[in-house]
C-alpha cells in the first residue's frame, strides 16, 4: 500500500510435525513462530488492519474485483471481453453472453473466495480490536471504524455480485462458518448489515486521517449513501424491482449533502485517470497501489493487467474493448445533448465520422480510437495494429485504467502490464449523481438539474488534453447543459441514467446500475439484438430475467456447505 510503510504481518502460521526422542525439544519456543496470543499487541493489531486494507488490491486477472470490468462493463453492454477470441479466459465470455454461464465456472468461485479473504481479515482484526483495552491502544475506535468500513466494502461487492451470501462477522467462530446459510438473512436484512458497518464507521472515523488512503468520515458517509441507494430499490425473490423506499432516498440526500462540500471536481476530467490525480480533490476513497516498495513486484494493479494494447511498448493482452454501442452513445445533438433514442441508428467508425458528428469529449478520455492519440500523448497514436483480434471484437480499446509506458507508475509484470496508479472506489462525481438520482425518484427533479449540469459543464471544459500532433481537436466536441424546459421526472430520470453511463463508462458500474433500476433484462436483450449484427460472436447471447441479474452461487461453495447454501433464483 502506498501510504502504509510498515510491513504486513503474516496471518497464517506454519504447523510443524516432529518426531524426536528428546521431549525437551518440545519445550523450546521455535524462533520466528507466533502464537495466537502473540498477535494481540497494539503493534501487531495495527498490522492486521493493514492486512485488511491490502486485500483491496489483491485480485488477479482471472477474477478481478478492483475495477469489476468483466462483471460491470462486459455484462453491462459497455465492453466486449476482448483478448484472443472467445476461448481466451472463457469465463469472461460466459459472463458476457449470459447463455453459456454455469454454476461450476472456476473463476466465479475464485472471485467469491478472494473477496471473502477480505471479510476474514476484517473479522480477525475486529476480534482482536474488540478485546484490547483502549488505554493500551489509543487508536482502537478509529481502527474499528476503518475495519468495519472495509468489511462493508467487501460485503457490498459480494452483495451486488451474488445477492444472497452468508453474513459472517467477528462473532462467528471460523469453525462455524459452514453452518451459516446464505439465506439466513433476507435481501433487505443483508443490506442493513452492510449499512450498519458504514454507520459504525461514520461515528468512529475522524474527518481527516494522518495517513492518506485510510478511510475517513466522509468516505463512510458516501459509502453508506451508496448502500442505502441500492437498498432503496426493493427487489423480490425473482430480482424484479417492486418498489422504491422514499425514506432511504431521503437519507441518501442527507448523507450526500454532508460529503459534497468536502470535495471538488477536478477542472479536467482527465485528471481522474492520471497518476497526477491520485488522492486528489475528487477522490473520496481509492485503492492505493505502489511500486518500488521493497516487495518483489510491487503492489500494482493486477486486476486490470490484461487490458493494455498489443503494441511493442506494452505487449499484452488486448482485453476489455469498448462496444460499438458505447462509442455511439457519446454522440450529441445540435445543443450538445445526448441522442437518447437515436444514438445507435448509425455507427461511428471512420476517422471522418468523429469529425462530422459532434461527440461528448468524454469519448476520447475513455476510448482508444484508431488514428487518435493514446492517453493524451499527441505523437503516440493508437493504430489497428495494436489490436489483438479486431475481427471478433472490433477496433476500440479501453484507456481509463491504463497509463503510458513512460509513466512513472507503469510496470511490466511479464507477460502482463500493470501500474501503481490508484483506482477510485468512490469519486465526487459519483456522490453528485447519487444525490441527483435520489432527488429525481423523490419527485424533486428540479433540484437534480444543477447537479447533472455540474458534471456536464466539467466535461465541456475537459478538452485541453484532447489534441492531435498539429494542435487540433481529436474529435468534433460539443456538449451542453440541460435546460429547465421540459425537465419532467421521466426526462430527468432518462438524463440521469444516460449521464451515469457516459461519466463512468468502463469504470465497472454499468451492469449494477441496470440491475438496481430493474431494467437489465429489457436493456441488454435490446442491446444484443442490435450488437450481434456487428459482432457475430454475440449471436447466441441472451439475458434471462429472474436469473442473470446475479452470478450463481459457486457450486464449490454449495458443496462446501453440504447443501446449506441455496442457489440464486433461476440457476
Amino acid at each position: 500500500m502506498k501510504i502504509f510503510k510498515t510491513s504486513l504481518l503474516a496471518l497464517s502460521l506454519l504447523t510443524l510435525s516432529v518426531s524426536c526422542s528428546d521431549k525437551k525439544f518440545l519445550d523450546v519456543q521455535p524462533t520466528g513462530a507466533l502464537t495466537d496470543e502473540d498477535l494481540n499487541t497494539p503493534a501487531n493489531i495495527e498490522k492486521q488492519v493493514i492486512a485488511a486494507y491490502s486485500q483491496l488490491g489483491n485480485d488477479v486477472y482471472r477474477a478481478p474485483y478492483t475495477s469489476l470490468w468483466p462483471y460491470g462493463n462486459v455484462r453491462g453492454g459497455d465492453a466486449y471481453k476482448g483478448g484472443n477470441g472467445t476461448a481466451d479466459v472463457d469465463a469472461f465470455h460466459f459472463y458476457e453472453t449470459f447463455t453459456f454461464n454455469r454454476v461450476d465456472v472456476g473463476n466465479t468461485d475464485e472471485l467469491w473466495f478472494l473477496i471473502y479473504i477480505g471479510v476474514s481479515r476484517c473479522n480477525d482484526a475486529l476480534r482482536r480490536l474488540n478485546a484490547i483495552d483502549a488505554a493500551a491502544m489509543p487508536t482502537k475506535s478509529v481502527r474499528q471504524g476503518e475495519v468495519r468500513f472495509l468489511r462493508g466494502h467487501y460485503y457490498f461487492l459480494l452483495k451486488e455480485l451474488f445477492k444472497r451470501v452468508p453474513y459472517l462477522d467477528e462473532s462467528v467462530p471460523t469453525d462455524q462458518y459452514a453452518q451459516v446459510s446464505n439465506v439466513a438473512l433476507t435481501d433487505d436484512q443483508l443490506w442493513t448489515k452492510i449499512a450498519d458497518d458504514f454507520r459504525f464507521a461514520e461515528l468512529n472515523l475522524p474527518d481527516n486521517q494522518p495517513e492518506i488512503g485510510r478511510a475517513n468520515k466522509a468516505a463512510a458517509r458516501a459509502y453508506l449513501a451508496k448502500t442505502l441507494l441500492y437498498q432503496a430499490y426493493v427487489q423480490n425473490d425473482n430480482n424484479a424491482v417492486t418498489s422504491i423506499d422514499a425514506a432511504k432516498l431521503q437519507e441518501v440526500v442527507r448523507l450526500t449533502d454532508l460529503v459534497i462540500p468536502k470535495y471538488s471536481l477536478h477542472s479536467d476530467y482527465a485528471t481522474n485517470f492520471l497518476t497526477a490525480g491520485d488522492n486528489g480533490v475528487e477522490s473520496v476513497f481509492a485503492i492505493q497501489f505502489s511500486r518500488n516498495d521493497g516487495t518483489p513486484k510491487g503492489r500494482t494493479d493486477r486486476g486490470n493487467q490484461l487490458n493494455y494494447p498489443m503494441n511493442p511498448d506494452y505487449g499484452c493482452c488486448g482485453f476489455h474493448q469498448p462496444s460499438q454501442n458505447l462509442v455511439n452513445a457519446f454522440k450529441t445533438d445540435a445543443q450538445g445533448l445526448p441522442l437518447f433514442t437515436t444514438f445507435n441508428n448509425s455507427d461511428l467508425t471512420t476517422p471522418a465520422d468523429f469529425q462530422n458528428q459532434t461527440v461528448d469529449p468524454r469519448l476520447d478520455h475513455t476510448v482508444a480510437i484508431p488514428s487518435h492519440p493514446y492517453k493524451y500523448a499527441p505523437t503516440f497514436v493508437f493504430e489497428t495494429s495494436w489490436l489483438r483480434d479486431q475481427n471478433t471484437y472490433g477496433v476500440y480499446m479501453s484507456m481509463k485504467e491504463n497509463v503510458l509506458p513512460s509513466d512513472p507508475s507503469f510496470q511490466k509484470t511479464p507477460p502482463f502490464m500493470s501500474s501503481s496508479k490508484n483506482w477510485a472506489i468512490i469519486r465526487l462525481a459519483d456522490v453528485l449523481l447519487w444525490k441527483a438520482e435520489a432527488l429525481i425518484e423523490l419527485g424533486r427533479q428540479s433540484e437534480a438539474l444543477p447537479l447533472i449540469n455540474q458534471i456536464r459543464l466539467r466535461a465541456q471544459a475537459s478538452t485541453g488534453r484532447l489534441k492531435n500532433a498539429t494542435g487540433g481537436s481529436t474529435s468534433n466536441y460539443k456538449i451542453g447543459p440541460y435546460g429547465s424546459a421540459g425537465w419532467t421526472q421521466d426526462y430527468a430520470r432518462q438524463a440521469l441514467r444516460f449521464e451515469r453511463r457516459l461519466e463512468f463508462a468502463m469504470e465497472g458500474h454499468r451492469f449494477f446500475d441496470l440491475v438496481r433500476w430493474g431494467i437489465a433484462g429489457d436493456y441488454l436483450n435490446t442491446y444484443f439484438n442490435q450488437e450481434k449484427t456487428k459482432r457475430l460472436y454475440l449471436k447466441d447471447a441472451r439475458f434471462t430475467k429472474g436469473r442473470d441479474e446475479y452470478l450463481p452461487i459457486p457450486l464449490n461453495q454449495i458443496n462446501f456447505s453440504k447443501g446449506l447454501y441455496k442457489q440464486n433464483s433461476g440457476w
